[in-house]
């Protein structure tokens, strides 16, 4: 009977990892029965692995194409195999099937996660060698494990333990597995036991594909197959289904709520297409000096489905808590219950990538890997990280508590959609607050646009975070620069201190760059202006300045009023500080307006909605 994966995908290590994969150029009877009690007992609850003879190795992946055995001979190895697996104590059944690739035979042996672990195998298969021992996977490789060692305390600590999607739902019958389900999976993944789905009885491909257990008189769906193969999975874990909040504003009663159910799969797929519809969004802006535009995402898509991925195939099914998604309008958090398994907690979180020792769902995550929902183990955070910077986002921020009873990712929106929002916000007068940047390096993503892109509140930011000190460095610094000069030059001692506040922040920023970065401490070190220095420079300057004098007018809406007859730019400023430029405007518009009677009205009903404009 087939197994229920693609096998041209397994033999490239693309949906199963290759830690999880032992290559065997040809068949080693001790070597296997080693190789299946150390995936019996997958001590890292990664869901066992696949043994496959007749493919060497190189370099750690599968050499194609196959070395291959000889035909003949497979009848007596899947019998040997049988003869293997009664060596193997207790009791154990791996799935093996033989297959032709490019016309070479070779055998494949599913060795999947046991249910009565530890297992143990014979040491040698010499009748002089009689002893057993446990063998687990440490990497790609299998090795015995050592009495009194950690690892035989672990493997200990999971006696008779089952994960809980790996269980049985003694809840439940064959009838609440969907054969569609099943075989849209199959289909899906390209797996040959689609066809052969439509000739063999439903409890035997329940049985080959491990989503149901038992006897054949008590043979019941375990919990995984119910999450990934039932049409309602809610019925039996109350915490499988997935929300999402949409606020328009602050955190109250302005939102708007969808629940999303079904299998665990069209969850996910129902929820991401919900997202790409109603909250992803590209955003184009006009970057100075190029030809090419600026393209952005608010969010990168790439990061929000990792991050729900991660949340569903993580979270525990065994708590009635679904997963939450609260979209604000700056950021989107991802809420799943509980945290992280040990030994991961706050502290690592904080680093890029980490490395669980210990998975939650094994068979979930085998699942989700064979339709490319999410990749190997380790990859989940360093992805989200690399969407984000490559979408010149600010980094994620990932949260659990020190008992480890929530896991909180934070997606923060792209610093220029606040520009353009904000910008927006600030024509139709909606708001009127100032806007402060947390640090210098915040003001970095604002730098890859023109000034007439920014936003006032950004461009007020910006001139208010940039002391005069701090343009007098990189002014000065425009060539290399020693730390005695810049200190002379700014006129302040050279000290630690002043060298802390001054121009520790520009370095920190990328602003200020150093000739010797190798050699902090040298003598001969100076300091020069970067490229991102020198652009910030440039904004500055065209921030404080339009060329175009206003005169104050009588408005309690508008301050003072400019004009480019040459241009014909009419330049308004608005009490609240905000300045417009409005293009394509002919100077009989600009004298009525400033005749008219009331200039806010003419203002407001003539030149707001009817030219072109962009922000100062």
């Amino acid at each position: 009977m087939a197994l229920p994966i693609n096998i041209n995908e397994l033999l490239h290590g693309n949906t199963i990892e290759w830690d999880r994969i032992e290559l065997k150029k040809g068949w080693n009877p001790e070597d296997i029965v080693h190789s299946l009690c150390a995936f019996a007992n997958d001590i890292n609850n990664w869901d066992g692995g696949y043994i496959i003879v007749g493919v060497e190795e190189e370099n750690g992946i599968a050499k194609l194409p196959p070395l291959g055995l000889n035909p003949e001979q497979m009848d007596s190895f899947q019998k040997k195999l049988i003869e293997l697996t009664y060596k193997i104590s207790p009791s154990y059944v791996p799935v093996s099937q033989p297959y032709a690739i490019n016309g070479k035979h070779i055998l494949i042996i599913w060795a999947p996660a046991g249910d009565n672990r530890p297992y143990k195998a014979p040491v040698s298969l010499s009748d002089k060698r009689p002893e057993k021992a446990w063998y687990i996977k440490r990497g790609s490789m299998t090795i015995k494990v050592k009495e009194s060692s950690d690892d035989e305390r672990r493997l200990l600590e999971l006696t008779a333990r089952i994960p809980f999607d790996d269980r049985i739902n003694q809840q439940s019958t064959l009838n609440d597995l969907s054969l569609h389900l099943i075989q849209e999976h199959l289909k899906e993944i390209m797996s040959s036991l689609y066809e052969e789905s439509t000739k063999i009885s439903f409890s035997d491909l329940c049985k080959q594909m491990k989503i149901a257990k038992g006897t054949d008189e008590n043979l019941r769906p375990t919990n995984a197959g119910l999450l990934m193969f039932n049409e309602n999975p809610d019925k039996f874990f109350a915490g499988a289904k997935i929300e999402i909040v949409v606020h328009k504003g602050k955190v109250g009663k302005d939102y708007s709520e969808k629940i999303f159910t079904g299998s665990i799969v069209k969850q996910l797929r129902d929820a991401m297409s919900f997202i790409k519809s109603n909250i992803f969004q590209e955003y184009v802006s006009k970057a100075p000096n190029q030809a090419e535009a600026v393209r952005y995402f608010n969010y990168p898509y790439q990061a929000i489905e990792e991050a729900l991925v991660n949340a569903v195939y993580h979270k525990s099914y065994e708590r009635e808590n679904p997963v939450e998604i609260q979209v604000h309008p700056d950021k989107i958090e991802i809420l799943s219950f509980p945290g992280p398994m040990p030994p991961i907690d706050k502290k690592m979180l904080k680093m890029e990538r980490v490395v669980a020792r210990e998975y939650r769902n094994r068979k979930i995550g085998s699942f989700l890997k064979e339709l490319k929902l999410t990749e190997g183990r380790g990859t989940g955070l360093p992805i989200i990280y690399r969407s984000l910077e490559e979408n010149g986002s600010p980094p994620p921020v990932f949260e659990t508590d020190d008992d480890r009873n929530y896991f909180l990712c934070t997606l923060p929106i792209h610093p220029l959609v606040k520009t353009i929002l904000g910008s927006e916000e600030e024509l139709s007068g909606d708001i009127d607050k100032q806007f402060i940047f947390k640090n210098l390096i915040e003001i970095n993503p604002y730098l890859s646009l023109s000034v007439s892109s920014l936003g006032d509140r950004d461009r007020e930011a910006i001139r208010n975070s940039i002391s005069p000190k701090a343009k007098q460095i990189l002014e000065c610094c425009l060539e290399p620069k020693t730390r005695d000069e810049i200190f002379e030059l700014i006129g302040f001692y050279k000290n630690t201190k002043n060298f802390q506040k001054h121009i520790k922040p520009l370095i920190d920023a990328g602003w200020l760059k150093l000739t010797q970065p190798d050699k902090l401490t040298s003598r001969a070190q100076q300091y020069f202006t970067s490229e991102l220095g020198e652009q910030l420079m440039k904004t500055i300057a065209a921030i404080h300045g339009s060329g175009i004098e206003r005169t104050p007018v009588a408005s309690s809406t508008i301050a003072s009023v400019g004009y480019d007859a040459e241009k014909q730019i009419l330049e308004i400023e608005l009490q609240h500080g905000a300045i417009y430029q409005y293009l394509d405007v002919p100077k009989e518009v600009y004298n009525r307006l400033m005749n008219a009677g009331s200039i806010g009205s003419y203002f407001m009903n003539e030149i707001k909605n009817k030219f072109e404009y962009h922000t100062k």
